[in-house]
């Protein structure tokens, strides 16, 4: 079995920082690509940072400059740090893997719970 586990690390304020963590565990052999998403009220879901398990990185255009996504493939553990916070940032924060359990011959989608993140002004 397989699970994404989300946790955060700070409070938040217009201009602060805020780092979140997504650890995968279970029966685990290869991670391939890790990304977060977010969602809004009453709005749809959507990408904020993806990164490849060769360490390429994408990024929405509303976070670049601001946020860098990491992983550590050795804890298999993906990262957002997200600097200068909006209140626009205001949203759930997902964070997804694409994992080859072990005795499986093709990789699936994981999602952790979600993450509420609340940027005040």
């Amino acid at each position: 079995q397989v699970q994404l586990v989300e946790s955060v690390v700070g409070l938040v304020q217009a201009g602060w920082s805020l780092r979140l963590a997504c650890a995968a565990s279970g029966s685990i052999f290869s991670v391939n690509t890790m990304t977060w998403y977010r969602q809004a009220p009453g709005k749809q879901r959507e990408l904020v940072a993806t990164v490849t398990n060769g360490g390429s990185t994408n990024y929405a255009d509303s976070v670049k400059g601001r946020f860098t996504i990491s992983r550590d493939n050795a804890k298999n553990t993906l990262y957002l740090q997200m600097n200068s916070l909006k209140p626009e940032d205001t949203a759930v924060y997902y964070c997804n893997a694409a994992i080859l359990g072990r005795g499986r011959n093709y990789y699936e989608s994981y999602w952790g719970q979600g993450t509420q993140v609340t940027v005040s002004s």
